[in-house]
């Protein structure tokens, strides 16, 4: 089991492997063929920050316990 602040440093990672990507991206023509692998990369990135967020904000309460 990950600690928190191992779960936070991945997050902050991913985080700014996003942030990177969107850089790439930005500058494409909107025809350019890599905008569909970047944008599905971080698209990738985004679902393994929210399952991340998820572990470290588990919701609680009777239907969850």
């Amino acid at each position: 089991m990950r600690t928190e602040n191992q779960i936070q440093s991945k997050i902050n990672e991913l985080t700014l492997q996003r942030r990177s990507l969107e850089t790439r991206l930005a500058p494409l023509e909107s025809d350019s063929p890599q905008r569909e692998s970047l944008n599905a990369q971080i698209g990738r990135l985004e679902d393994m920050i929210l399952m991340l967020e998820w572990v470290l904000n588990a919701p609680s309460g009777r239907y969850h316990a």
